[in-house]
């Protein structure tokens, strides 16, 4: 049986103050899928988090509970259950030069590149056998339109040069997700948006008319600074 991957996918804060067009993927070999998924519900259930969890939902009342869910996650990563990349870009390098069409799909040809190189799939495969991608991408901001023709310009990777005989993307299993129903696409939104909130400095706002940052964005800011301490960036091999 050729291998198969199931990448979770999605994008947080196209505007940001300092640093924009954040996205993030999760990958797991189909294998190791149910046990993950498994893992991460166990760990939602046992905080009594029966419903979506998401960045937004963060408060210092549920701030230990997501915590303690998020630490699973890390350690799926550290024991190469799990694969996370995130990629945004830098506010200070502005695009020339854009076409108008580019201008207009920003959105979807940074989606494009992101899904083609962030895991390094042409690098993946290591014999014979095509493996499978399984595309779950959260719904679309666009036009069902837009949506189909983005989907058509993934499945066609599996045509690329670096990509024939070694991965293939089929048309059918790329699909928009809720992420209500995907609780590994919920760890992706709380990573993204720590990301995007940590990187573009909300922790250190302060509400109109206030002195001081508010209470949450600071509780928020120290808990990413000391998760991404603990768990310090690696690439694991496939």
């Amino acid at each position: 049986m050729s291998k198969e991957f199931a990448i979770y996918a999605d994008e947080s804060d196209r505007r940001g103050p300092l640093f924009s067009n954040f996205f993030g993927g999760i990958l797991v070999v189909s294998t190791d899928l149910a046990e993950v998924v498994a893992m991460l519900q166990e760990a939602k259930n046992r905080e009594n988090l029966f419903g979506e969890i998401k960045w937004t939902k963060v408060t210092e009342n549920y701030l230990e509970k997501y915590k303690n869910v998020i630490s699973v996650f890390f350690d799926l990563v550290r024991q190469k259950k799990v694969r996370v990349r995130i990629m945004f870009t830098d506010n200070r390098h502005v695009p020339f030069g854009l076409t108008k069409d580019q201008s207009e799909n920003e959105y979807f040809m940074l989606y494009y590149q992101f899904i083609k190189h962030a895991f390094g799939l042409r690098y993946a495969n290591k014999n014979d056998k095509p493996i499978r991608c399984r595309l779950l991408l959260d719904e679309l901001p666009d036009t069902e339109e837009k949506a189909e023709t983005f989907k058509a310009y993934l499945s066609n990777l599996s045509l690329n040069k670096n990509f024939r005989g070694k991965i293939f993307i089929d048309h059918q299993q790329i699909a928009q997700v809720r992420s209500h129903d995907h609780v590994i696409m919920q760890c992706l939104d709380i990573i993204l948006g720590a990301m995007a909130f940590r990187l573009n400095k909300r922790h250190l706002h302060k509400p109109e008319g206030q002195r001081i940052r508010g209470k949450k964005d600071t509780s928020k800011g120290n808990a990413v600074q000391a998760y991404f301490r603990a768990y310090p960036y690696h690439i694991p091999e496939f």
